[in-house]
């Protein structure tokens, strides 16, 4: 009888924990330097959003 992959699936959890936490604190971001520039009298993009740097990590760009 197979046995289940335990630490296969624990590490896929991980790793979705990890993702989602990334997305947030992106989220985060972007959302505080929208205020920043709207209270700076800047304009946001045509997206309504900020520009980011291109220095910003996003989890696209994540080193495996």
């Amino acid at each position: 009888m197979a046995r289940d992959n335990y630490s296969y699936q624990r590490y896929q959890r991980d790793l979705a924990k990890k993702k989602k936490k990334e997305e947030k604190m992106l989220r985060k971001l972007n959302k505080k330097k929208e205020q920043d520039s709207q209270s700076a009298g800047e304009t946001p993009n045509q997206d309504g959003g900020v520009k980011m740097p291109d220095s910003a990590v996003t989890p696209d760009n994540e080193n495996l």
